[in-house]
């Protein structure tokens, strides 16, 4: 689940962020320092669903941001599918949107 978790942010700081002139945002860029897989791992481990949607949705709303908002077709199911995240409330019922959302940002990349 960790992996998928810095998976996900990390698709979102890409999208936020990357430029086509600038180099790529990679696993250990500073920027990723609160999303490492090593800090959703000890989440993960707590059961802390909270903190985990908390940090995720940080990502995803930068990610919406650069998508033009929910008003794009990019952006609305990028919504969409944050609100199934949001939705979930055990650690088991957020596997399938993180997978989803894993899915999807990595078509939009």
């Amino acid at each position: 689940m960790e992996l998928l978790l810095e998976t996900v942010t990390l698709f979102c700081l890409k999208l936020a962020y990357e430029t086509e002139d600038s180099s790529p945002i990679l696993r250990d860029d500073p920027i990723m320092s609160d999303y490492e897989r090593e800090v959703f791992g000890l989440l993960v481990r707590r059961g802390d669903v909270e903190a985990i949607k908390f940090r995720v949705a940080h990502c995803l709303g930068l990610a919406l941001d650069a998508l033009g908002g929910v008003d794009t077709p990019l952006g609305h199911e990028l919504h969409r599918l944050l609100a199934d995240f949001s939705n979930a409330r055990t650690m088991e019922q957020l596997e399938a949107p993180v997978i989803a959302l894993k899915k999807y940002l990595k078509d939009i990349q």
